[in-house]
């Protein structure tokens, strides 16, 4: 069955500083094997529904390949989903106004969050945490983190030029940064053409202004 391929393509992550030879190589394909295995079967069942046993069997490897790498279905979602959000969320280039470090912020989410395959995986997690406490808690970290962590860089050099007020709300400003969009792409489904991620801008940068 032809399916979207482009988080495959999220989780290859950045190149390897050396070529791995030897037991390396079968270490690394087993690991990547996983990797694929467990983020399409999440899309396809959901969290609550996929198993070990399920990803070993759609990996090809045993259930011993797994316990290897992780105790518990829950350790290794977390850990490769932080693996593939970390290597995702770049540091939006210095666009020289807050203007545009916005856009190229909002450009970011746009890339990570529009594709239809990570909507369903995502739509699946935020589901999750209603159920687990401890899961909520623990995806916020992994995912949540690092995006405002990089949405905290727009403000500060927003801060640095002189562009916002010192005393900004951060935790706000993050909001403003984050949330409507990801709203826009995961619940609302509407259009993100390139004519509404400008009113965006502005409409954000504005509310920054007064945060």
């Amino acid at each position: 069955m032809e399916r979207n391929r482009s988080v495959l393509a999220i989780l290859r992550g950045m190149p390897h500083k050396r070529e791995p030879a030897g037991a390396a190589v079968l270490q690394e394909s087993v690991t990547s094997a996983i990797t694929t295995a467990m983020f399409d079967e999440l899309a396809e069942t959901g969290y609550a529904r996929m198993s070990v046993d399920a990803v070993a069997r759609r990996a090809g490897v045993g259930k011993a390949a797994i316990y290897r790498r992780w105790p518990s279905k829950q350790a290794m979602l977390l850990d490769l989903l932080e693996a593939a959000v970390r290597r995702n969320v770049p540091d939006v280039p210095d666009s020289g106004s807050l203007a545009g470090d916005v856009r190229g912020f909002l450009d970011v989410i746009v890339a990570q969050a529009g594709d239809p395959w990570v909507r369903r995986i995502a739509l699946d997690m935020m589901a999750e945490t209603t159920r687990s406490p401890e899961l909520g808690t623990a995806l916020r970290e992994a995912v949540a983190g690092p995006r405002r962590a990089a949405a905290a860089a727009v403000l500060r050099r927003g801060i640095e030029r002189g562009e916002l007020p010192a005393d900004i709300d951060h935790e706000l400003g993050l909001d403003l940064l984050i949330s409507p969009l990801l709203v826009r792409l995961l619940l609302d489904e509407g259009p993100v053409d390139d004519a509404y991620l400008t009113r965006l801008t502005t409409v954000i940068v504005a509310g920054l202004d007064s945060a």
